[in-house]
This record gives C-alpha cells, sequence and structure tokens, in this order.
C-alpha cells in the first residue's frame, strides 16, 4: 500500500524484504492475479485492468518458484504443445541461455519424460526450464522469483546465466534471495509489511551508509532476509 513509483524501460530492479512483507502480492499486482483495491498499475502506459488478460500475458513474463510442468516431454513442456516451435528453434534459445550441457546430460534431450508437478526435477532444473519458455515468449517485461534454497553448484551457475540472459534488454523484477542477483540489478526496491520503505539506485544506495540497503549487505542479506 502507498507504493507511488515509476520504473523507466529496460530498468533490472532488485526487489528485498523478509518473508511476508509484499514481494509476492506485488508481482501478482503486476500479472493481474490480483486487481488494486486502490490505485493503479500500468504497463507501458495501459492500465493492467483495461488490457486483456491474454495481452497482459503476453507482455508480461513471470517465472515463479513453483514451477509448474506437465506429465509428458521436455519439449511439451516448453512449448506448451505449440507445433509452431520447432526444434531448432528450441535448441537455439536452451543455447544462448547455456542450457546445451544440461539437456546432453538427460537421457533423452528435449524427449524425455517429465512427472506433472515439479516433473522430478530440483528446484533450480526446473527454473532453467521456466526461462527457456520466458525466453520463447519473449514478453518486454520478466518478473523472476528467484529460488531461496540452496542449489548446486553447476546449477547455480546455470541459473546465473540464465538471469543475465533473460533480463538483457527487458524490464525486470527480481525478487532476490541471494547476493548476487542483486548485484546485477539497477534499481533496489525494498518492501516491509507492505509498503516501499527504500528505492533508489543500486550504486547510490550501495554508496550510502545510512541507506537500508547498505545495512543489508553489511549484515548479510541471506540471514536479515530469510
Amino acid at each position: 500500500h502507498d507504493i507511488n513509483i515509476e520504473i523507466s524501460p529496460g530498468r533490472v530492479v532488485g526487489v528485498l524484504g523478509r518473508s511476508g512483507s509484499g514481494k509476492s502480492t506485488m508481482a501478482k499486482l503486476l500479472t493481474r492475479l490480483y486487481d488494486p483495491t486502490a490505485g493503479r498499475v500500468l504497463i507501458g502506459g495501459v492500465d493492467t485492468r483495461d488490457a486483456s488478460l491474454r495481452d497482459l500475458r503476453n507482455r508480461v513474463g513471470m517465472v515463479t518458484q513453483d514451477v509448474q510442468l506437465f506429465r509428458t516431454t521436455v519439449r511439451n513442456n516448453l512449448t506448451f504443445f505449440d507445433p509452431r516451435i520447432d526444434d531448432e528453434r528450441l535448441l537455439s534459445v536452451m543455447r544462448d541461455l547455456g542450457l546445451s550441457e544440461w539437456l546432453a546430460s538427460l537421457p533423452d534431450g528435449l524427449d524425455t519424460m517429465l512427472e506433472s508437478g515439479a516433473g522430478g526435477l530440483s528446484a533450480g532444473q526446473a527454473q532453467l526450464l521456466a526461462f527457456t519458455r520466458i525466453f520463447l515468449k519473449n514478453p518486454g517485461l520478466v518478473i523472476l522469483d528467484e529460488a531461496s534454497s540452496r542449489l548446486d553448484p553447476a546449477t547455480e551457475a546455470m541459473i546465473d546465466n540464465a538471469v543475465a540472459a533473460v533480463v538483457e534488454d527487458r524490464t525486470a523484477f527480481v525478487i532476490a534471495h541471494h547476493l548476487g542477483t542483486v548485484a546485477r540489478a539497477d534499481d533496489i526496491m525494498i518492501i516491509d509489511n507492505g509498503s516501499l520503505v527504500e528505492f533508489g539506485p543500486r550504486q547510490e544506495l550501495q554508496a550510502d551508509p545510512t541507506s537500508r540497503f547498505a545495512k543489508l549487505l553489511e549484515s548479510g542479506m541471506e540471514e536479515v532476509l530469510a
């Protein structure tokens, strides 16, 4: 509540706050899973309530910690059964995201069967598939709820590369749980109890010892935001 900000196109915003502070609610407002009870949410100058849900979902991509997968092949999970997306396009996107080695590790490549729900994959592996979905969709606005669970070093490196690729030349909100992710943000937003308590360019906040962000960095974000 009482949040009044404007994000310039192409900016990457790191969103910080304790569990339950309102970070996920903000993401749901941007994707119109919720409508605001007061005020407006504008994307590209258009009130989200005036846009069709189909158009909004095409323009906004979201990667959550809870990636929904279907009991079918990797290919179908990535393309949502869209026959217009051929394997060449799919493999190109995965290569751009640095996922070729991961795909090669699967027993049947794109034909590997996944289970419904988490697909039998780790949280990090499931998010890698979600990043590929985002690239195939190519939205202008991306919302990323980074996996808070600890990842093995190889998966963490792939996630890091995927995040960098996804946010390039896009407006992005990154709900961050790890210091390395915040380090690439242009702006920092700190939410506490549903209110915006700090917002500004990351480098300026980092250089200001009185800022909440600087104090988070000093005390260790992972511990403070747990």
